[in-house]
């Protein structure tokens, strides 16, 4: 791996020290992730980072919703951003932009997919607040 050297004026270095902090990262290693983060939105302008109970995660610029499910929802139509956009009510073009993220880093959104697949009811009482369950089985 090559190393850059970055010139900083104080009040952004220790900005950028607590994000290292949230993410229990060294400087070198959260500044390189905030660098990947602003080149993929910089390629995939419909995809921003956030900060999610999962972690770091791509999300659609604008909405609510993480990048894995779109992709979710749009596999329940072919993977068609018509259909996809049309479910979301969002412009074709900001599904487009999502799913060619999907296609450029798949392992990343098939990881988070797998990861909602394999979730149990326990785990989903555990993470979200309490609350009226209702079964739809």
């Amino acid at each position: 791996m090559t190393s850059i050297a970055l010139r900083m004026p104080p009040s952004q270095l220790e900005r950028l020290d607590r994000f290292a902090g949230g993410l229990r990262k060294g400087r070198d290693e959260a500044a390189a992730q905030l660098i990947e983060e602003a080149l993929r939105h910089e390629e995939f302008p419909a995809v921003e980072f956030r900060d999610s109970i999962a972690g770091r995660q791509a999300y659609a610029v604008g909405s609510g919703l993480a990048v894995w499910e779109v992709v979710m929802i749009a596999e329940g139509y072919g993977l068609d951003p018509c259909q996809t956009a049309a479910h979301l009510g969002w412009h074709e073009s900001l599904v487009n932009d999502v799913l060619r993220y999907f296609a450029d880093y798949p392992d990343e959104i098939q990881s988070a997919l797998a990861e909602n697949r394999a979730m149990k009811e326990e785990d989903l009482r555990t993470i979200l607040p309490p609350g009226r369950w209702i079964d739809t089985r």
